[in-house]
Formats: C-alpha cells, structure tokens, sequence
C-alpha cells in the first residue's frame, strides 16, 4: 500500500510539475515565445476579433432570410483565423534568414497559381478570374500570396550587395522589376487592379529603400506614369472598371448603378453617428443595401454599428499595427529583413487606405479587403503569413542583440 501510494504521489508531483516545467520553458531567456512582438499579435487577434463580430453581423440578417444557419459564415471565419494562426505561427518560428532561401520557390508556386487562374481551372467572380475551387466549399486566391512571393524576391535581389557597395546595381534592380513584372502581369490579366496596385506600390516602395540614386528613382516614376497613361489612353481597361473610376470621379453620374455601391457605404457610415447603432441592429447592413458588406465594404458595417469611436478604434488599431511593422524594419539586423518588413507596411498601408476609403468616398472601388475586418480565407492566410514574417524578422534580432 505504501508503495503504491508512493507512486501515486510521484505520479501526481510529476503532473503538477509539467505545466511548471512549459512555463518555465517559454519564459526563459532562449525561448522563442520571449522574442515574439506581443504587442504585434495582440494587436491582429484584436482586429481579427472586431472583424469576426463584424462578418457574423453583416451576414446573419441575410441567411435567416434565406432559411439557412445564420452562423454559417461566422463559423467560416473563425476557422479562416484558426488556420491563419497555425500559419503565422509556423512562420514566426522560422530562422529570418531561411526566407530568402523559400523565396525562389514562393515566387514560382505563386506563378503557377496565378496561371492556373487563367485557365478553365480558375473560376470567374465579379468579373474578375481570381479564383480556384478547391474541395470543401472553399476557394484559394493565389493572387494574395502573390503580394508575400513579391517582397520576399524582391527584398533578396535588392540585398545582394558585394561587402563595398552601399546600394543595389543597376542590375539588381533591372532583374527585380523583371521578375515583378511578371507576377503583377499575370494578375492585370485576370483583371485584379486592387490587387496589381498594391504590388506596383510595394515594388517601387522597395526599389526606394533599397538607397539606389534618385535619378534612377526618378525615372521609375516617370516610367510608370506614362504607363498609366498609356492603359488609359488605350482603352485598356475593362469596361467595369471605366464605370467605377467614372462614378469616383462623378458621383452623380450614376447612382443607380456603378455608383450604388460607393454610395450607399457612405450612407451606412453617416448613419452610425458617434456610437453607432450597436451590433446587429444597423438598419442598412441589416437590410443588406450595402452590396459585398462582408467583403470590401465591412468598414461600412463598422461605421453604422459601431459609430465613429468604433470606425476610429479599427483604424487605430490598424496604425499601431503599422507602427510596430516600422519598428521592426528599423531594428532588422540587415538590408533583407527591413525590406521585407517595409516592403509589409507598404502593403498593409496602401490596402487599408484604398479600404476604408472606399467606404467614405475618398477611394474609387477596387475590391480590396480590410486586412484581418473583411471576410476572406486567402486573405486572411496571407495576412497572418506576413504577420508570421514580421515576427521571424523581430525575433531574429531580439535574440542575437
């Protein structure tokens, strides 16, 4: 009896030690858990949670209409963050440095993604051919995870520098624009003018940072001015698209139609008022005026349900978010890892920007998601990846300094 008493005692101490043992574990000074910006992760779990509240609210009016579950996309999103979580963990472990070594391979899986797109395999939404089915009712939109393949390439080209030379070659830059190229040409095809802007922007963010001469700097603008230009002069652009430019433009002109959906976003911000309306009871998202509410324009549901402290709260956190990201491309160890985390902010900058002014009128519409409010799995998977890289970046240094 006493030796079995013995071991139950042994039995019970080593269970109660084990969770002592983890924590001890995780706080220790080589732990990979200590070098993570928390302040970063509490940050995207906020905004992930806001988002989450605000997609079960801008969808359950609708599904009850229908008759089918009013959580149906709630559950969706929360697995969508689940997901995002493991991957931004994964990530976030990894050695900074074995990034640029995935880069190449990122960068041609994403290409074989966004050519599988133009093919029967791809599947037509909204008159843009962005997405593949996969099994399971979900849909991959490889043209996300083109914005990750983007600046890793791009930041290892304009990395490589001999132990004398202060800025990238000619060279360098010439091949980094090359490669972009081609990724951004691929998704003007199918048409995403959302989402080829925002790599433009990151590219030339990039090739600026990189410290190549003004000069250079200089007639990359110009280039890519007469560019536009050309696509406008040209008649290059889809038919719809022509229609939401002229609606931005002139608001008026159609408001009925191309000009509906900017219009009636702007209604339900207005409609909010300084506290908004409360979850659930915003009359226009609940009577679904706002077309794609959970999507491109959840700002809108945030605006009427939440007011203006709400709408104010998602976009400061979105600023501490950024705010962070800069921090931690200021403190890299060397020129790869700040380019990949500026190349980051330059991206998460650019979409919140065009997002929530589309919402208020300031934006034309491009059909970009909030990052980490809007309702999405690519997107949300992209954004937990890039949220994983900035992590590898801080905890790089955070141990070796």
């Amino acid at each position: 009896m006493s030796a079995a008493r013995g071991w139950a005692g042994q039995r019970s101490s080593g269970t109660v030690s084990l969770p002592r043992s983890l924590l001890r574990r995780a706080v220790a000074r080589d732990s990979k858990l200590r070098h993570l910006d928390w302040v970063l992760l509490a940050t995207v779990l906020s905004l992930s949670l806001i988002g989450t509240l605000l997609v079960w609210s801008a969808t359950q009016p609708a599904l009850l209409a229908q008759g089918s579950d009013p959580r149906a996309y709630l559950m969706k999103q929360l697995l969508n963050i689940a997901i995002g979580l493991i991957l931004m963990s994964a990530v976030s472990m990894l050695d900074y440095r074995q990034l640029r070594m995935y880069a190449p391979v990122l960068y041609l899986v994403s290409l074989l993604g966004l050519i599988a797109v133009l093919t029967p395999l791809g599947a037509s939404v909204n008159g843009s051919r962005s997405w593949i089915a996969v099994p399971g009712g979900f849909q991959i939109e490889p043209s996300e995870f083109g914005k990750i393949a983007i600046i890793l390439v791009s930041a290892m080209l304009l990395s490589q520098l001999r132990q004398t030379e202060v800025r990238p070659r000619i060279r360098s830059v010439a091949l980094t624009i090359i490669v972009a190229a081609v990724t951004i040409a691929l998704v003007v095809l199918e048409p995403d003018l959302g989402v080829a802007i925002i790599m433009v922007l990151v590219l030339l963010g990039l090739i600026a940072l990189s410290g190549i001469r003004l000069r250079w700097l200089a007639a990359l603008v110009v280039a890519g001015t007469l560019a536009v230009l050309a696509v406008l002069n040209l008649h290059l652009l889809h038919a719809y698209q022509l229609s939401r430019l002229t609606s931005f433009l002139n608001p008026t002109a159609d408001p009925q139609g191309s000009g509906y959906n900017a219009a009636q976003a702007k209604i339900a911000v207005g409609s909010g008022g300084v506290f908004g309306q409360g979850l659930f009871h915003g009359q226009l998202i609940s009577g679904n005026f706002v077309p794609e509410q959970h999507t491109d324009f959840i700002f809108a549901v945030a605006g009427e349900e939440l007011g203006f402290i709400g709408a104010a709260g998602i976009i400061a956190l979105l600023a501490v978010l950024l705010l962070r990201a800069l921090r931690i491309a200021a403190r890299a160890d060397d020129q790869f890892g700040m380019l990949v985390a500026a190349g980051i902010v330059i991206w998460f900058a650019v979409q919140s920007f065009i997002n929530i002014g589309m919402a208020v009128g300031i934006m034309p519409v491009t059909g970009l998601p909030l990052p980490f409010v809007s309702y999405g799995g690519s997107a949300m998977f992209a954004d937990m990846i890039a949220m994983g890289m900035l992590q590898a970046v801080h905890r790089h240094r955070s141990m070796f300094n």
